[in-house]
């Protein structure tokens, strides 16, 4: 971390620029309507440029799609990391711990599912504080158990909690204890020792929304698995919604849910995303509306104090927002969906 003071203007500056060159929904419309191929050269139009033209004579079609996104997001995220300083610096890189999180519950899908290895490393995000090393060791991993135990050795502060949530996993079959323990440990660590001044306190708003919406995600994963596994023991603490007990009966019932939340201190920010929310089909729809109310609310947030952190998380969000909806589109077009089946995957 360097040593000089936090300059969050210098950094919110760069990201707002950053910020604009984000995919906009009629640019959305005209990718659902190209071909692989044609998506590609599109992308090589816009920021994705020099990595389309770094990968282009390797790959081709979804492939060079795949591997220039995740190759763009993890070098936008490194120049956050490089323009930051001080204080800023320390709470962005912790913020993109979520890229460990999200590799490791990659890995462990991967191996339940009996996925190839290079078909997992393909929806890696190679992002966070997990070196290359370590990321390709876990892919040669032959069981989800040499994964945890490979984390434990590393020295990360996920191998302890998954250590202690296998047992679950191993007597349950399903993986929600193992990614319930990855997620709080994430969580755990980034509320840790977070000094509230000016600067951070819509932050912690943020962070506690994001734990809220975690918490509605992973009960709702819950009650659908028919597995039998209470609730309240994979609450995450930090958030303000719900307690435990208070979340696992409402998971009985999205409606209610969904009131409860348009009750809270969210209703007035997310009366638009709820309504989203509320007619979301499948859980798959349901979690990525859920997500999109969590960027709202971030957005809204970093309206009200923009020389802060929360800005450039909002930015994390929505650039993250913008590779997920580009590969679903490709992968769509590739499986031979249709234009609005793949406009209901990811809008």
């Amino acid at each position: 971390m360097s040593a000089s003071g936090s300059n969050p203007e210098y950094v919110t500056a760069r990201v707002k620029a950053r910020g604009s060159a984000l995919y906009d929904d009629e640019e959305y419309r005209k990718l659902v309507r190209m071909t692989p191929a044609e998506i590609a050269r599109l992308m090589e139009e816009s920021d994705y440029e020099r990595e389309i033209n770094a990968l282009g004579s390797r790959y081709s079609g979804v492939d060079l799609i795949e591997y220039a996104l995740n190759q763009n997001l993890a070098r936008q995220f490194d120049d956050l990391l490089k323009w930051a300083n001080g204080r800023l610096y320390d709470l962005i890189a912790r913020y993109l711990r979520k890229f460990d999180a999200w590799n490791i519950k990659t890995l462990i899908r991967g191996i339940y599912s009996g996925a190839e290895a290079n078909t997992v490393d393909d929806d890696l995000i190679r992002a966070g504080e997990f070196d290359d090393t370590l990321l390709d060791t876990l892919l040669d991993a032959g069981s989800i158990e040499e994964i945890v135990e490979q984390l434990s050795a590393a020295g990360t502060i996920y191998g302890s909690e998954l250590e202690r949530a296998y047992d679950d996993y191993d007597e349950s079959g399903v993986l929600i204890p193992l990614e319930n323990a990855v997620d709080r440990t994430y969580y755990e660590q980034l509320l840790a020792d977070l000094t509230v001044d000016e600067a951070t306190a819509q932050y912690r708003e943020f962070l506690q929304a994001e734990v809220d919406f975690r918490n509605v995600q992973n009960t709702f994963r819950l009650a659908q698995s028919g597995a039998d596994i209470d609730p309240a023991a994979y609450y995450i603490e930090g958030g303000s919604l719900f307690t435990a007990t208070e979340l696992a009966t409402l998971a009985q019932n999205r409606t209610e849910l969904i009131e409860a939340i348009r009750q809270s201190r969210y209703g007035d920010d997310l009366s638009e995303a709820l309504n989203r929310i509320e007619t979301a089909d499948s859980l798959i729809q349901f979690e990525r509306a859920l997500d999109n109310a969590l960027l709202e609310y971030s957005d809204t947030l970093g309206t009200v104090h923009p020389l802060s952190v929360t800005p450039i998380v909002s930015y994390i969000l929505a650039k993250e927002r913008e590779v997920d909806n580009i590969r679903a589109i490709a992968r769509g077009r590739e499986a031979g969906l249709s234009d609005d089946e793949i406009e209901q995957e990811f809008m």
